[in-house]
């Protein structure tokens, strides 16, 4: 009993051992490598498992590459992984170029996947060039119409430009600016509507393309609709503020005009208050002259009737121009 439980588990311990030494030591890979003409070493192999390097990867990668002709090591395409790389991507962009006779290196493929760019995408890019859809861009013409354009931007992966070069959003950016540039500049709408193709060597001449990873082929205008009359929109509400303006200037001058004339009432009913003290004087003033004799009973009766008089001829006048003329009968 005891020596098949040994045998038993010595069996098990082997076939645990024998997994673990296929893990570090990939035989099968190895024979792979040997019949594709690929001299790679097995402990080359168990050195990539030990610095956790896929050996599948960079075999196969290997094995593609020497197959299309392509001379590169294991030790490139492991540093290349290990510095983050996607090594059967470089492969395919390397092999791409070689077939369409683009000059391309292993090192500058590298660079380009590096700095986290699809350099097998772009390597396509340059073989068949690639059309990009701008957006709706509003323009107005000097006439004051908007007009909304859209343009086909026909671009070509320029290899030497794609480390550092700017991506689809400056293309995009710099042909809207263009467009609105050259649609602005035009006398009226009419003219742009007459020739769109002015719009696209308008744009073209200005080299959109320069700092950029891409190469401008053709700006071909897609699309361009009349908007709105911009100018005459300003134009009311340039009329729109001009009349709030003038109702806040006239309500200013009314606010003048009224406090004004509250000013001129304070005045009037200070005036009469001033009368009304002067008159508060002539009885002090009659009695005075009466004690010194300067004025007489006859004199002071005489004025009375003087008084009455006149305010009968006022009594008088009031009523004749209250009655109607002849002419209002």
């Amino acid at each position: 009993m005891s020596n098949s439980l040994f045998l038993l588990v010595a069996a098990l311990g082997g076939v645990i051992l024998l997994f673990i030494f296929l893990y570090f030591v990939p035989v099968n890979l190895w024979i792979t490598a040997q019949f594709s003409n690929v001299r790679v070493g097995l402990l080359e192999l168990v050195g990539m498992r030990i610095r956790k390097v896929p050996p599948s990867v960079i075999v196969n990668s290997l094995i593609t590459a020497t197959k299309a002709g392509l001379e590169q090591t294991t030790n490139d395409l492991e540093t290349h992984y290990m510095a983050g790389g996607n090594v059967p991507n470089v492969i395919r962009a390397l092999i791409s170029a070689d077939k369409a006779n683009i000059s391309l290196s292993f090192k500058q493929a590298t660079a380009i996947d590096l700095a986290g760019r699809d350099v097998f995408e772009a390597v396509q890019i340059s073989v068949n060039p690639k059309v990009i859809n701008t957006p709706n861009v509003a323009a107005v013409a000097a006439d004051g119409i908007q007009l909304i354009a859209k343009a086909r931007v026909t671009v070509r992966a320029n290899i030497a430009q794609l480390v550092g070069g700017a991506g689809e959003e400056t293309i995009l950016a710099r042909v809207g600016e263009g467009i609105v540039t050259s649609i602005g500049s035009a006398h009226n709408h009419k003219s742009v509507l007459e020739n769109p193709d002015k719009i696209s060597k308008l744009v073209l001449e200005r080299g959109l393309d320069a700092g950029t990873a891409f190469e401008i082929l053709s700006i071909d205008i897609a699309d361009i609709d009349v908007g709105t009359n911009i100018g005459a929109k300003l134009q009311i509400d340039q009329a729109s503020a001009d009349l709030k303006v003038a109702e806040a200037k006239a309500e200013e001058r009314r606010a003048m005009a009224v406090a004004l004339e509250q000013e001129m009432k304070a005045k009037n009913v200070e005036m009469r208050a001033k009368v009304v003290e002067a008159e508060a004087e002539v009885p002090k003033a009659l009695a005075e002259a009466f004690r010194s004799g300067n004025l007489g009973v006859m004199d002071y009766y005489r004025m009375e009737n003087i008084k009455s008089d006149t305010s009968m001829r006022d009594s008088i006048a009031d009523s004749d121009s209250d009655k109607p003329s002849g002419k209002d009968k």
